[in-house]
């Protein structure tokens, strides 16, 4: 005898899962691990296969610890341990990236209720706790290709010699310079961007919105190359497309997309221009994560039918 099941909407249930949505963004991350290895050396496999294989194994542990179902199998601590490799130097010692991971999956995600409950982005949490924990091996830049220590980022020398010392157009776009391991070959970003917005995995409207802000405002402030340096360098891309992108720490309707995006773009660029560093992606991104319900509510659409109360109490 066929049962008639009773529940609430939603009645249609897409294909997707939540391991599928992750397996997309491995996918995408792929390139720009390809271009961290060719540029920075095998030791960015290292650092991606230590944080990747912490994040799980914390995830692992404190399912264990809090009697919850084990999440490992949806892949979403492999996506946080990937990105958060991808924001640190491949100089980093691999204990510090350890500990990052596990501040990341532990205190930001596991401890709030898991996937979907985190209030903040945790591999960028874990990205600005060894920054503030460890500032001096989180800015020591190896120069790609070689062993040497590079001084400074393209962001680092415009701030201090406008733009003398910069690397050339062509060496920002494969990624021929100085900065975190999985930021600086913007084509390897926009492939995974383009794979992820073909699969719908994302919407255009963040990526799009956030890049736009920083591009005008930087226009004004310092012309058209200027604003070109500005995109291509720092985690602007790496941030726009795969963290200010996900899911639960992001707007739902296109109208918060849309604020929120542009908040984080304007924020980045006030840290930019007015700060004491040369980057704000990161502190811009956890800002608006915090702000996403605010702006929900600012921004939700009104219910079928709806009216104002002086409407409601003048047709009474």
């Amino acid at each position: 005898m066929n049962k008639l099941v009773v529940s609430s909407s939603p009645h249609i249930c897409a294909k997707d899962s939540v391991r599928s949505i992750m397996l997309d963004v491995i996918i995408a991350l792929v390139p720009a691990g390809i271009a961290a290895v060719w540029l920075f050396g095998f030791r960015s496999l290292w650092l991606i296969f230590t944080c990747v294989s912490a994040a799980v194994l914390a995830e692992f542990i404190s399912c264990k610890i809090l009697k919850k179902e084990n999440t490992t199998g949806d892949l979403s601590a492999v996506v946080t341990g990937l990105l958060l490799a991808y924001n640190l130097p491949v100089t980093l010692p691999l204990w510090m990236a350890v500990l990052g991971s596990v501040v990341a999956i532990v205190v930001v995600k596991q401890l709030f209720g898991g996937i979907g409950q985190n209030f903040v982005n945790p591999a960028l949490i874990g990205r600005i706790f060894l920054m503030t924990s460890f500032a001096t091996p989180m800015t020591t830049w190896t120069a790609p290709f070689t062993d040497a220590v590079s001084s400074a980022t393209p962001l680092a020398s415009m701030a201090a010699d406008g733009m003398a010392n910069v690397p050339s157009l062509v060496d920002m776009l494969i990624g021929n310079h100085g900065g975190c391991m999985g930021e600086t070959c913007v084509i390897a970003l926009v492939i995974g961007g383009i794979y992820l917005m073909a699969r719908r995995v994302i919407s255009p409207a963040i990526p799009l919105c956030y890049i736009g802000t920083v591009a005008v405002v930087m226009l004004f402030a310092g012309g058209g190359e200027y604003m070109l340096y500005q995109i291509l360098s720092g985690g602007l891309l790496l941030g726009a497309i795969f963290m200010a992108t996900d899911y639960t720490t992001s707007p739902v309707n296109l109208k918060g997309k849309i604020v929120y995006a542009v908040g984080c773009g304007l924020i980045t660029v006030f840290i930019r221009l007015f700060g004491n560093m040369a980057e704000g992606v990161s502190y811009s991104i956890v800002i608006m994560n915090i702000l996403t319900p605010h702006i929900e509510n600012l921004t939700a659409s009104k219910p079928f039918g709806f009216q104002r109360r002086k409407k409601q109490e003048a047709a009474k």
